[in-house]
């Protein structure tokens, strides 16, 4: 990303290293005593090491009622909850450092984290979230459509999800990349910048887009469907992990599969799992744009050949913009989740 449009603040210099130090250590001494287990030594019950789901999602409720572990036990295999599902970009580190077994994050963060240090694979996928990702600016924003953010300043976070959709948006418009300022931020830390006006619109998905239009009076300028997204959300597991134990990460994927696919149907149900108060609740404010953006999710899946060629889009769309310094080949990391052992889907 080799612009002069790059806005290089002390946050946005150390904001990865921040995140990553906290997801590491967040992992905590526990999982790496659980190490041994999660290898399978000496026929101990295998750990499959999950970020921590927080408050809402299926993934929340198969922690609450015990799910999750019923469906891993099948297997002989249980689950323990490390750090806090967040960034893809540390959890492709702790991945790699061999602190965490699985994580969701996007086709984006994901080519983004091969094109340094390839330690996972990608063995499921959700179609991209056209409804819940998007860029967002104020209600009463001068900027009324794309050609207006020349000038401006957008804040992204760094080769994920946020700058794609910033890029994308750009291309489909004609729009040179240098006439727009990228402010690097990290993403749970950008909702206090724009909320002040010190940058003109925010590119984000569904974690931060929910309560910024909630209860920010903001609104999407262009969504996912709108700048032609192919942001797929993509699961990685550990790729030793994978090789050692297959059949749990095909227990993993169908139980995936069937949940996410409970949730979409009646996405209310699965907010608020653990408390309805503090600052990890859904407001009323929040549910019922929540459960819009819920219904029209799509589900994990497994990993298709379309689907693949999305992905080599993708790869090939960063390596044009600079974004990876090579053309990253998606296609080595990805598992076909049908192949393995414990029956098909």
């Amino acid at each position: 990303m080799r612009t002069p449009a790059r806005r290089r603040t002390l946050l946005a210099a150390t904001a990865l290293t921040a995140v990553a130090a906290l997801a590491l250590t967040a992992c905590g001494s526990s999982a790496k005593d659980a190490s041994a287990s999660a290898d399978g030594k000496g026929g101990a019950e295998v750990v499959l090491r999950v970020p921590d789901p927080g408050n809402s999602g299926f993934l929340a409720k198969g922690k609450k009622d015990g799910s999750l572990d019923k469906a891993l036990a099948a297997v002989h295999a249980k689950v323990v909850w490390t750090g806090s599902a967040g960034p893809f970009a540390p959890a492709a580190q702790a991945l790699n450092a061999d602190q965490l077994d699985v994580a969701q994050g996007s086709i984006t963060s994901a080519v983004a984290a091969l094109a340094q240090k390839p330690g996972f694979k990608l063995f499921a996928q959700t179609e991209p979230d056209e409804a819940g990702e998007g860029i967002l600016v104020k209600n009463g924003s001068p900027i009324k459509e794309i050609k207006d953010l020349v000038g401006k300043k957008v804040a992204v976070s760094q080769g994920g999800t946020s700058e794609y959709l910033l890029l994308k948006a750009l291309e489909k418009n004609g729009i040179p990349v240098g006439q727009v300022e990228r402010v690097y931020l990290r993403a749970d830390q950008t909702s206090g910048v724009f909320n002040s006006g010190q940058v003109d619109a925010w590119a984000t998905w569904g974690t931060f887009s929910i309560p910024a239009i909630a209860n920010s009076n903001a609104h999407f300028l262009a969504n996912g469907k709108a700048v032609g997204s192919d942001n797929y959300a993509v699961w990685a597991v550990r790729s030793t992990f994978a090789e050692k134990h297959p059949e749990v990460v095909k227990a993993f994927y169908a139980y995936l599969h069937e949940n996410g696919a409970k949730e979409k149907a009646d996405p209310a149900a699965y907010l608020n799992v653990f408390t309805d108060a503090g600052p990890t609740a859904v407001t009323p404010a929040e549910k019922e744009i929540a459960v819009d953006f819920g219904k029209q999710r799509a589900v994990d899946s497994p990993i298709t050949d379309a689907d693949t060629a999305r992905f080599a889009v993708v790869a090939k769309f960063y390596a044009d913009q600079g974004v990876t310094k090579t053309l990253v080949d998606v296609k080595p990391y990805l598992i076909d989740v049908n192949s393995l052992p414990g029956g098909t889907q």
